[in-house]
Parts: C-alpha cells; sequence; structure tokens
C-alpha cells in the first residue's frame, strides 16, 4: 500500500489551535486537517471487500478450533492476518446475530468509542475536526498503518469493562495483608488476560528476624505460592502461560537463592524427563516442578557493577534498616547470574541506576519494576496501553523514509492513546488512580526488521544502527511534542508539577542522545534533523505547558498485533528467516521467499534476472551464501535471527544501545547465543549491555532448557558439492496413559484366522495403546504379536503419529490374507493390513485418512457413485484395486511445515528451541522477550 502521494500533493498538517474563533467559544482544542484520506470520501469506500470463510484447524489431531464463515475484509489483507482478526478480536458469541462478521464493525467499534471520548473530553476544536480524526484513524487502521495492543480490540466498545492496557506493574510490601493482596491482584490480571511484574525485594530476607524473634520466610518462598496461582489461573481460564516479572534487588540477601532458584528446578526437570515422566512445556507433569510460570530478572545497580569491574566486594543489605548482614565478592555473584542464565536463561537483568536516571516523576517514587516483557518500566501499581507504527509502510518507492508522513501518523497514534485513558478502566483501584494521575504511553512500532532489509542495511551494522535510532528518536520526540501541545490543551499530566524539574531533564537528556547520532547517508541524516527540530519544539513547548503523559513510548513484542498488521518482523527484531509459510485463499499454504528480498536486491543495484535467479536460490536453501551473482559483501544485509548466518549476540546488543536513548521506558528483545556459548559469553553480554547503557537484558541459550525441543544437524555423507541432507529430530518425552483409560476390543476375522484387537486410548482422545491376541497362549506366533503390540504402544506413547504407523503397515502382504467379517474391511493382504487400516478408521479423521486412502465402505459407496470408473457400488467390486485407482497412497511426512519456524527448522535441519503453541500445535516464533504463534496469534506474553 503506497502512503504519502496525498498527503505531499496537497500538503496537508495538523496543528494545535487556540486561535480566536476558538476563544469566542470559551474552548480551545485540537484542529485536524486531513492527511490520510479524501474529503467527501469514506475510508471504507476506497478500497475492494472480499468475503471469506474462516476455518482454524489443530494439525496435530485434526480438531478444529474455530469457525465463522462469511467474514468480511480487504482484498489485500492476507489469509493470516484475517484468520487471526477474526478469532481474536471480533466480538460476539460465534453463530449468533450479535456477532462482528466484517472488519468494518471491529474498526468502527474501536474507532467511535475513541473519538466519543475525545470529544467528551475536549480535544477537539470543532465537531467537524472530530470527524476528521475519526475517518483518519479509520484509514490508518484499515490499511495496517498501526495498531493499538490486543486489550483494545478485546474490550473497547463492548459490554466489558474498558481496559485498554496490556502491562501493568504491581507493589507489595513486607507483611502478610500485601503478600497476600500480591497474589489476589495477580490472580485478577491474569484471568483477564494480561500479564504483570513486581519487584519483591521489601520483603524481608530469610536471614532477617520477625518482630516475633522467629525469622522470616524470604521473598523467594512466597514466590512459590505466587507461582502455583498463576499456574493454576492459566489451567482454569486461558490456553496460555501466565505472564508474570518477578525481580529482585542485587542487594538483597537472598540473592543468590534468587538466582538459583530456576536453575536448580531445570535440574529437577532433567532428572524427571530421564526417569520417563512428561516434562515438555504443556507436559502433564510439568506442573510438579516450581518457579515456570515466571521471568525472573535480577535489579543491578552501578555500585555492584563497578565492583564487578574492579574485583571488589559489594554489601548485601537489610531490607528494614538498610545495614549491611553480609559481604559477597561481586564477581563471584555476576559470575552466578551468567552461570544460571546459562544453565536455564534466567535471570536476566534490569540496570536500575540507568533506568531511574531517564526517570520523568522521580518525586513520585522510584522505578522498581517492570511488566513482564521488560518493556514497560515506571511507578509501582500502575499501567501501560499501548500501540505500535507499522514502519514498512513509511518507505517510499524510491528507498527513503518518509519522515515527514511519520510524524503525522505519530500525531494522530499518540492522540488517540491519550484519549483512552479518559474512558479506560483498570483491574485494581490503585493502579487505575496512578494510571490517571501520569497517563503512561507505549507508542513503538515493528517491521524494524524489514525495513532496515528493504533499505539494503545489515541490521548489525553502523548504518542500520544510524537508520534505526534516528527514527526512533523521530518517533518519541514527535510523541512528546504532542504531549506538550495536548497538555496546552487538556491539562498536564497530575504529577508533573511536583516532577518538572526531572521531566524536562530527561526531555534534554533524549534531545542530547538524538544529536550525539553518527548519520551515514542523507536517509537516516533527513531523519535525524527532523528529529532535532520536534526535541526543540517539544521542550519549548514542554516548558510553557507542560506535558499531558509521564512516558510516551517503549518498544514491544507486537505479538498479535503484528500479525495483524501483516509485519514480517516485530518490534525490533531482525527478520526471522528468508523464506516464509504464506497461507492461501481457499485454504493450503506455499513457501515463498520473503518478499523484502527482491526489494533488497534492487536497491542494491541487481538486475530483474538476477534477482529472479538468486530469489530462486534462496527458495531452495533458505539461505544467500553461494547464491548465483550475489556479491559475498551483500551477504550481510540478509542476515535473520536464524538460519546459515544468523546475526551474532552482541549484534542485537548493539541495536538495542543504537534506539534505548530515545525510548521512555525499554526494549523487550532477548538476546539468542548458540548452544555453544560458554558462561564467559554471557558474563560479556550482561556487561556490554551496563557500558552501553540499556535498561534490560535477557539472554536464551539454545537448548538450555528441557521443555523446548532438543536438535541435531546430521549431514549426509554426500560429495563435497552435494548439499547435506537436512534431518529434524525432536527428543522424545513420553506421555503415559492414566490407570484407567477408556478401551476398546474388536474380534476380528481374516482369512480364516481369528483375533481380538484391544485398543487403549487418552482421556482427552488420542490411540495410547494397542494388545492383539492371535493363535494359542504360548506360540511363537502369540509371542511376536505381543512384542510387537508392545513396541507399537511404546511408540505411540512417545509421539510417533498413528498415521505413520499406518503407511508403513497397510497393504503388508502374507498369510493369513483374504476375506475378513469387517464390512468396511472386506479384504486384507495380511493381518497387520487388516489392523493398521481398523485403527485408521477409527482414530485417524477424514482427512488424513484420504491422503492414505483408506474409507469405510459408505464413503467409498459415494466415491463410487461419483467416479468416472463406472465400478457398481458392491460389494464384488475388487476394493483394493479401487482404493490404489481412487487414491494415491503418499508416504506420511511427519516432518511437514506449518509455520515460518517450522518451515527454517526443515531448512537448517536442526529444531530451534521455541514452544510449541498450545491452541493449533504449531511451533511459535521469538516475538521480544516472548513468543507468537503465526498460526492462530496465541502469545506467550502479555501484549
Amino acid at each position: 500500500m503506497k502512503l504519502g502521494r496525498r498527503e505531499r500533493d496537497k500538503g496537508m498538517t495538523e496543528t494545535v489551535t487556540t486561535g480566536s474563533k476558538s476563544a469566542k467559544r470559551g474552548k480551545r482544542g485540537l484542529t485536524v486537517e486531513r492527511v490520510f484520506t479524501t474529503e467527501g470520501v469514506h475510508p471504507y469506500d476506497e478500497v475492494k471487500w472480499e468475503q471469506r470463510d474462516v476455518v482454524m484447524t489443530n494439525w496435530r489431531d485434526g480438531s478444529v478450533n474455530f469457525e465463522q464463515r462469511g467474514v468480511e475484509f480487504p482484498e489485500f489483507w492476507s489469509v493470516n492476518a484475517t484468520n487471526i482478526v477474526t478469532s481474536k478480536y471480533f466480538r460476539g458469541a460465534v453463530g449468533s446475530p450479535q456477532r462482528e462478521h466484517s472488519l468494518k464493525q471491529l474498526i468502527d467499534r474501536v474507532v467511535k468509542s475513541y473519538v466519543k471520548a475525545g470529544t467528551d473530553n475536549g480535544y477537539f476544536a470543532t465537531g467537524a475536526d472530530a470527524e476528521i480524526f475519526e475517518h483518519e484513524l479509520t484509514w490508518m487502521l484499515l490499511h495496517q498503518v498501526f495498531s493499538f495492543n490486543s486489550p483494545v480490540w478485546f474490550n473497547v466498545g463492548t459490554t466489558s469493562k474498558q481496559q485498554v492496557s496490556a502491562c501493568f506493574i504491581l507493589a507489595v510490601d513486607d507483611n502478610m495483608e500485601s503478600i497476600l493482596n500480591w497474589y489476589k491482584e495477580e490472580g485478577l490480571i491474569f484471568k483477564g488476560g494480561s500479564g504483570a511484574g513486581l519487584n519483591l525485594s521489601r520483603i524481608r530476607s530469610s536471614k532477617e528476624l520477625l518482630s516475633s524473634g522467629g525469622t522470616a520466610s524470604g521473598p523467594v518462598s512466597f514466590m512459590r505460592g505466587a507461582d502455583a496461582s498463576a499456574g493454576t489461573i492459566k489451567s482454569g481460564g486461558a490456553t496460555r502461560r501466565a505472564a508474570k516479572m518477578v525481580v529482585l534487588d542485587v542487594d538483597h540477601p537472598d540473592i543468590e537463592e534468587f538466582i538459583a532458584t530456576k536453575a536448580r528446578e531445570e535440574e529437577k526437570i532433567k532428572v524427571l524427563r530421564d526417569a520417563g515422566f512428561d516434562m515438555d512445556l504443556s507436559g502433564a507433569d510439568i506442573h510438579s516442578v516450581q518457579y515456570q510460570n515466571a521471568n525472573n530478572s535480577v535489579r543491578v545497580n552501578d555500585e555492584f557493577m563497578r565492583a564487578v569491574e574492579t574485583g571488589g566486594e559489594f554489601g548485601l543489605r537489610a531490607r528494614l534498616t538498610g545495614e549491611v548482614i553480609e559481604t559477597v565478592d561481586a564477581k563471584k555473584l555476576f559470575r552466578s547470574m551468567a552461570q544460571a542464565a546459562w544453565e536455564c536463561a534466567d535471570p536476566g537483568v534490569q540496570y536500575d541506576s540507568t533506568i531511574n536516571d531517564w526517570h520523568t516523576c522521580p518525586e513520585s517514587g522510584r522505578i522498581t519494576a517492570s511488566n513482564p516483557c521488560s518493556e514497560y518500566m515506571h511507578l509501582d501499581n500502575s499501567s501501560c496501553n499501548l500501540a505500535s507504527l507499522n514502519l514498512l509502510k513509511f518507505l517510499k518507492d524510491d528507498g527513503t523514509f518518509d519522515a515527514q508522513l511519520f510524524v503525522k501518523a505519530v500525531e494522530f497514534v499518540i492522540t488517540a492513546m491519550d484519549i483512552s485513558i479518559c474512558f479506560a478502566d483498570f483491574p485494581t483501584e490503585a493502579i487505575g488512580d496512578t494510571t490517571r494521575k501520569f497517563r503512561q504511553l507505549g507508542i513503538g512500532y515493528a517491521n524494524l526488521g524489514a525495513l532496515l532489509m528493504a533499505t539494503a542495511h545489515a541490521y548489525d551494522s553502523d548504518g542500520g544502527r544510524a537508520l534505526a535510532a534516528a527514527i526512533t528518536s523521530l518517533m518519541t520526540g514527535t510523541a512528546y511534542r504532542r504531549s506538550a501541545e495536548l497538555a496546552g490543551i487538556v491539562g498536564a499530566y497530575e504529577g508533573y508539577a511536583r516532577n518538572a524539574e526531572a521531566h524536562q531533564r530527561v526531555m534534554r537528556k533524549h534531545a542530547a542522545a538524538n544529536d550525539a547520532i553518527r548519520t551515514m547517508h542523507s536517509n537516516d541524516a533527513t531523519v535525524r534533523d527532523l528529529a532535532t527540530r520536534e526535541w526543540q519544539r517539544g521542550i519549548e513547548i514542554g516548558a510553557k505547558n507542560g506535558w499531558r503523559n509521564a512516558q510516551a513510548s517503549v518498544l514491544a513484542p507486537t505479538g498479535t498485533i503484528g500479525f495483524m498488521m501483516d509485519c514480517d518482523t516485530t518490534g525490533i527484531e531482525p527478520d526471522f528467516s528468508l523464506v516464509k509459510f504464506k497461507k492461501l485463499v481457499g485454504g493450503g499454504s506455499m513457501q515463498i521467499v520473503n518478499q523484502t528480498v527482491p526489494r533488497a536486491l534492487r536497491a542494491l543495484g541487481y538486475q530483474d534476472e538476477q534477482v529472479e535467479a538468486i530469489v530462486e536460490y534462496i527458495s531452495q536453501h533458505g539461505h544467500v551464501v553461494d547464491a548465483p551473482g550475489l556479491r559475498p559483501e551483500h551477504y550481510e544485509v540478509f542476515d535473520c535471527a536464524v538460519g546459515e548466518r544468523s546475526i551474532a549476540p552482541m549484534g542485537h546488543v548493539r541495536m538495542m544501545a543504537a534506539v534505548q536513548p530515545f525510548i521512555s521506558g525499554a526494549i523487550s528483545k532477548t538476546v539468542n547465543m548458540p548452544e555453544s556459548a560458554t558462561v564467559e559469553d554471557v558474563e560479556q553480554i550482561y556487561f556490554e549491555g551496563w557500558k552501553l547503557g540499556l535498561k534490560a537484558l535477557a539472554i536464551y541459550r539454545d537448548n538450555c532448557k528441557v521443555g523446548q525441543p532438543l536438535s541435531t544437524g546430521k549431514k549426509s555423507e554426500a560429495k563435497a558439492d552435494a548439499e547435506p541432507e537436512k534431518v529434524v529430530e525432536y527428543k522424545p518425552v513420553r506421555k503415559r496413559l492414566p490407570k484407567k483409560r477408556p478401551s476398546q476390543t474388536l474380534s476380528f476375522t481374516v482369512g480364516g484366522a481369528e483375533g481380538y484387537l484391544h485398543a487403549g486410548s487418552y482421556p482427552d482422545d488420542g490411540l495410547g495403546e494397542i494388545f492383539v491376541k492371535l493363535g494359542k497362549q504360548g506360540s511363537t506366533l502369540a509371542g511376536v504379536m505381543d512384542a510387537f503390540s508392545m513396541s507399537i504402544s511404546v511408540g505411540l506413547q512417545y509421539g510417533i503419529p498413528l498415521e505413520f504407523y499406518v503407511s508403513k503397515f497397510s497393504n503388508l502382504r502374507f498369510e493369513p490374507a483374504g476375506m475378513t467379517d469387517d464390512p468396511d474391511i472386506r479384504i486384507a493382504t495380511s493381518v497387520l493390513d487388516y489392523l493398521f487400516r481398523r485403527l485408521a478408521l477409527d482414530y485417524l479423521p477424514y482427512e488424513k485418512r484420504a491422503q492414505l486412502g483408506i474409507f469405510t465402505a459408505e464413503e467409498r459407496t459415494a466415491q463410487v457413485e461419483a467416479s468416472d470408473y463406472g465400478a457398481p457400488a458392491t460389494d464384488s467390486v475388487d476394493l483394493e484395486a479401487l482404493r490404489s485407482t481412487v487414491e494415491s497412497k503418499p508416504e506420511v511426512d511427519t516432518h511437514v511445515a506449518h509455520s515460518t519456524a517450522e518451515l527454517m527448522d526443515l531448512h537448517l535441519g536442526k529444531a530451534n528451541d521455541a514452544p510449541l503453541c498450545m491452541t493449533c500445535g504449531t511451533k511459535m516464533r521469538p516475538a521480544g522477550s516472548c513468543y507468537a504463534c503465526e498460526g492462530c496469534g496465541a502469545t506467550s506474553g502479555c501484549s
């Protein structure tokens, strides 16, 4: 979708009017001028709409997760975006007249609520301005220019509470009433599908005394109760894990116990797994281990990090008195953090001194914690609502970034976000009170990785970082400038007066960081220059009016909303891979090369024939190494998160450092490290994060967690110039049947031989064991069948699909063979042929049986009558010949890709660490410090 022509031709702007016309009415407000829309034409009338059917299934068992037919979407929206929006955001009971069925209804429900609240609260100078604002927001959402965070789509304009925030920070004090209230508040937030974080450092350590004379339990002990609560609410309500963050200060006397909690549990998981228990992320036995429902982070300050740097000692302080009760070796404590993170990815680090140095409201309290994904950091008992812009929508055909258009878009979005606080509901009164007083917002973006590739920038390059920094600075500078303008219309945030000096100081720090951006070419220089003007204007206006918002920007994971906007990349992340898994209208899917690749190749000067050859090579190999005609110096432009040329860990850290000075909050991102990384490598990442001025950092080392799929990269012994064979292997985990399970016993006859088939199932469906009685007890045949049954049963419990066995054993030929007494399988070529076709009929869905050519008598009759073979629908038909004629029997591929993440596994020959979606069964992919499902839009985090 091309943007920018209309607004450049018209030269339209959005201004703040306080002139005579407004003064005569005794009110002030925004005068809104058109940017994206045309006067007299509604945005809906500019696009072509089409009807689609949304049917979403779990590919692992064939069950239908969601179905709604006849939904209405623009023709340029992808099938994936259509499916996710329909299933996630349409309100009303499915099948009822009240159910939303059009994107128009969804956008109108939200936008009209915002415009009404803006009008009621004096944001617009006239009704005409409100209408233009409505049309502009509608156009931007319709054309996927930006998106609000998920709670807005869930709640706004419905009969539910109007919760608009996804990110929450709680507080807990050193008393039992507060601790129990923490459990309650956290549970209510989880129940609503959001996440929360808090700092436990006020709670006395296990090395301090209670007023009664006893010893305190310490915060780690209370973490167990909160973890169990989170797990229970997750399993009883939502289908994803609860999203929560637990933080402890590095000077807390229990810090060593806190650091070791999840690493010790990971050891327990390994022992239980080796003993045969199901310890997968969604396994039946994973609930026996603790602390698995939270991300843990240690709050380190400059004093501690300097002690690490110099090899000095560091004091752990009592919570009540502040006195040092224990002295530790700072380097040793830092090493223990790195060791634990190396073993299980926890804890992450949050750099307390840096966070509070950029705090706009220090007089109202310190920043002590973050939300679960680590991008929102502000006062305790507060919340933040998010919205993200699609950066690729602002890339012009000539390869330059449309900075002027980006400014206008930021103005619209930040205004709408502030309006939402006027009508929003909150999970607790304390959170609502703080949010209304400080009005924290979190504007951000997605598709940075795609934008950099399209402009021929390597993600890990000075040019890429310069452009990213300039865009981020322009976004936050514009947001704060508009916030200052809004303060002149509807007032500064309530806590501003007390924090005015600190807020202005932070604005000057942002502006100084902007001046320090080292531009590399005219593109980022143009963006940086405009950002400089925005910061100057914002500081001038803010000095007079104050600011409407205590914070303006964060960089969130943009999981579900990234799919809604059809973004190739989420948040600040690079491209995940060069090959994509694309769903097609009418069903089916195909592998495509990321459409940003040809755009990047043309930007690098390659001709159409060269582009076509390189894209074909990428399609076959999944990477650019040795692509025909591609110069090696250009390889780095196509480096991705995973693949043959994956971005080095420090490349991710350097990108975070480039944009952090221009973010009010922080950045949701996990730095992925190879399995070969050492503890020293983790130490270096954490130390460099402090040196480079990050606010938070988390790492993940491949294969460090038992609950993730493990990998091996086997290669064939082929010729040197041959492509190595790619094999995907997942570590098997046995899922045992319960002692009491449903089963059925079938008597059968094949060629005169009589036998019995006993089949046991899991309570939630799915074959788990078989026993076959054939021949006299004690005979060789009976013994062989017993051993065979046991082997098949164990294989099923280890996850080998039934269809795989069916494809291998059906049509085997040996005696006894011939007629059976089963009307669905009249002729069998062997006992095993009969047994596995019978199991297929009983336990496999029709779609999988159709692939295998196995049908019931009724299904075959319908096929024969509809076919052109002229065979009568009678039992005298050679059913085996008909079966092979009507439907071929392809080998079942147990490694078929169902998402981009699984597609890359096939190309790489190994399984990347990521959980499987508990809704649709596909492998999720990283989105910030969380995971998002490409199949259904589910996330593992709070956005």
